[in-house]
């Protein structure tokens, strides 16, 4: 719902703008307007074409959606609009890390750092509990053909998080793993990572593709 249109200038890294149709904007917690350039929650106003009407044996699901923020659809997904309406999907507001009180947004900042490293094909991050800090930061690391798990490594890539993004960023562990657990379309499921980290029930995984 969400596309830059044909004839339009596209922006990196924006997906763009709503469509004839549907209304799209990024407000707070209590469903005011941001400010552009500022972080928020993504969500729809109103109806749209082609809305769906529920979720299979799942009312409450459902009406989660849409009484989040009163009078709005949220499923929620981070978001910044620019001064042109553009709009760029930041990632899961479940995956937001607080460090030590600092916030680190969502996991998508750390994981890009880390497949900026040459050694680095696929990377997932996830909050884990901390008595001290509230959270720390748990990487799991798929590696490019040819490079090999090492204590160097992973210290390599700590530092390179650190030269990154900043210290506050840093993992405190990274797991060199085969595969990352995926829905059929690709997108990682952390919140499985993360319970299989704590030992909790993963939920609903029959989106899971393995």
């Amino acid at each position: 719902m969400i596309t830059t249109m044909v004839g339009e200038p596209m922006k990196p890294g924006f997906a763009g703008r709503a469509i004839p149709g549907v209304v799209a904007d990024v407000v707070d917690a209590e469903g005011n307007p941001v400010e552009p350039g500022t972080g928020g929650l993504l969500v729809i106003k109103d109806s749209w074409p082609a809305q769906m009407r529920a979720v299979n044996n799942d009312d409450t699901r459902y009406r989660a959606y849409w009484e989040t923020i009163d009078g709005y659809y949220t499923a929620g997904d981070l978001a910044v609009k620019d001064e042109d309406g553009y709009i760029m999907v930041l990632g899961r507001s479940d995956d937001i890390i607080i460090v030590s009180g600092h916030n680190l947004g969502g996991t998508a900042e750390v994981e890009s750092a880390l497949v900026s490293h040459e050694a680095v094909a696929e990377a997932a991050v996830i909050g884990i509990p901390d008595p001290v800090k509230g959270q720390t930061v748990k990487a799991f690391v798929i590696l490019v053909d040819g490079h090999t798990p090492t204590e160097k490594l992973q210290s390599d890539l700590i530092y390179h998080v650190r030269m990154s993004i900043g210290p506050i960023a840093m993992p405190s562990a990274i797991d060199f793993v085969d595969s990352l657990p995926k829905t059929r379309s690709g997108k990682i499921m952390r919140r499985v990572l993360k319970a299989q980290e704590l030992g909790i029930d993963p939920g609903d995984i029959s989106t899971l593709e393995e």
